[in-house]
């Protein structure tokens, strides 16, 4: 799996989802219950990952969208 994204905003991280699940991209979310436990105060981001395999994919649909500028992408 490669991070797509890291963020605490969660209505970008449900648009984020929206958009993988649109296009058929199998995704995760990490971090989910760390951000809950820590009282909910949006201090810890939460990560949406891929397969390694649908990273460029994935990363062309947010480009598309303009969610994040192309030099925000990671490729390690």
């Amino acid at each position: 799996m490669k991070e797509l994204l890291r963020s605490n905003d969660p209505v970008l991280l449900s648009f984020v989802e929206s958009l993988m699940a649109g296009e058929g991209i199998a995704f995760h979310q990490l971090d989910l219950h760390t951000s809950m436990v820590e009282g909910s105060i949006g201090a810890l981001p939460r990560r949406i990952m891929v397969r390694k395999e649908d990273l460029g994919r994935a990363q062309a649909v947010l480009r598309d969208v303009g969610v994040l500028p192309e030099a925000a992408f990671r490729d390690d």
